[in-house]
């Protein structure tokens, strides 16, 4: 089973369904012990991110998941969610995140059009599991302000270009970012969160 962690910042829904497309099985919770008993984690989330540091705090969720993804559980946090696996963010001042990824996250330079919303496409950087069947060039739809500006050059998995290099997927061992939706980014999203599930042994 999946946890995909509630804590009040997102969609759960779409990212259900998608899942349920795909025959795995998930649960949205902000149960601490169903995150502990499930195969793997989902970390969604949309809006700001000291706002949402504030509600994984309150629900003293933060612990148990930077426990378990230090345990080697499949973990995955997506758009805001993947910004919060960072150091820092210099979103309306300086805030911590789970320090599960080095690096931080500042906003897209005012060059382009803030937000990045639409579809991009991906730019492969080294081989990956979760790169099984996506070709380079790959659409995928993201909507965010933000992005990791600094962060390890061994992690960088995918990236897009707006404006400035984005990284779109990272991966640190059993800990991947995903700066779009993949629940909105048809075959491909599929694909790509079915290739996530084939990380639970």
């Amino acid at each position: 089973m999946i946890a995909i962690v509630d804590y009040g910042a997102g969609n759960l829904k779409s990212l259900q369904f998608a899942f349920d497309k795909l025959g795995l099985k998930t649960c949205i919770t902000s149960d601490e012990k169903i995150i502990k008993a499930s195969d793997a984690i989902i970390l969604p989330g949309v809006g700001a991110f000291n706002d949402a540091m504030k509600a994984l705090n309150a629900q003293d969720l933060i612990d148990v998941l930077t426990r378990e993804a230090s345990s080697g559980k499949p973990f995955l946090g997506i758009c805001l969610g993947m910004q919060l696996l960072y150091d820092l963010s210099f979103e309306d001042g300086e805030w911590n995140g789970l320090e599960l990824l080095d690096g931080k996250i500042e906003q897209i330079a005012p060059t382009v059009k803030v937000p990045h919303m639409g579809w991009n496409t991906l730019t492969h950087h080294q081989e990956s599991p979760i790169l099984k069947n996506i070709e380079n060039d790959a659409y995928v739809y993201f909507v965010h302000s933000y992005f990791a500006s600094e962060w390890m050059k061994e992690s960088l998995v995918s990236s897009c270009v707006y404006g400035d290099l984005v990284p779109a997927i990272v991966q640190k061992d059993n800990v991947v970012g995903m700066q779009f939706h993949p629940e909105k980014s048809g075959q491909t999203g599929l694909q790509l969160l079915k290739n996530f599930g084939e990380m639970i042994s």
